[in-house]
């Protein structure tokens, strides 16, 4: 949620050593593979892919029934779904439920979820220099999402200092809410470092269709905010 500017697929301009990318003053992260690839929905050659006609869920597992691969594949895939519970929905629906900060040594940071996607003044502090990780638990319904995405981008004194996205994956509807713990980060450190960071963060599918948009503000401070 803060720190070096970084797109998929592209480099930011800064060295690079190994799987990580560290900037002075900036955000440093071990990169998960699913983050290292491009998912807009074009192929290698930029290529915009065409997706198949879109069917409910019940249509989906009645295709190609009597292919028993097939048919053991989507069963994998849909796990223990109730297919006559699932209704006729052709568009899934994600709703995030929880939004927590995890770093060691001190407990989790819930944030949360206001309606409007604007929290009220700075959402969360961030300690200097501190190791931490985004978990996020969602729900999903009525059909399988595909390529869920989670978006963020960070503004300093209105200059974009940091851009990831992360692919979550692909999940099918099911009453258990998901859980994802993304990739350790590290937030800078030094005078040029602390101060309040303007940020907004989306969660979207392969279609584009966005799921939550949060427009917030936070600090990276020298220590945790005592109240947090």
């Amino acid at each position: 949620m803060g720190g070096e500017d970084k797109n998929e697929g592209e480099k930011s301009g800064f060295e690079e050593s190994g799987d990580e990318r560290e900037n002075q003053g900036s955000m440093k992260r071990v990169e998960s593979e699913s983050s290292l690839y491009d998912d807009d929905g074009e192929d290698a050659e930029g290529n915009k892919i065409e997706l198949g006609p879109q069917c409910t869920l019940k249509e989906q597992f009645e295709k190609d029934k009597d292919d028993e691969s097939l048919r053991k594949w989507k069963e994998q895939l849909l796990g223990n779904v109730d297919i006559n519970n699932v209704g006729e929905s052709l568009e899934p629906d994600v709703k995030i439920l929880s939004l927590s900060i995890v770093s060691p040594g001190r407990s989790d940071i819930i944030l949360p979820i206001p309606e409007s996607g604007k929290p009220e003044g700075r959402w969360f502090t961030l300690k200097e220099g501190c190791h931490y990780n985004l978990k996020f638990s969602f729900q999903v319904s009525h059909n399988i999402v595909a390529g869920l995405k989670y978006t963020n981008n960070v503004w300093k004194t209105g200059v974009r200092v940091y851009n990831i996205k992360e692919m979550l994956g692909t999940f099918s509807p099911q009453l258990e809410p998901y859980t994802y713990l993304t990739p350790e980060e590290t937030t800078p450190s030094g005078y040029f470092a602390r101060g309040s960071y303007s940020a907004k963060s989306r969660f979207v599918d392969d279609d584009n269709k966005c799921y939550l948009e949060i427009s917030y503000s936070f600090d990276i401070r020298k220590d945790w905010a005592t109240a947090e």
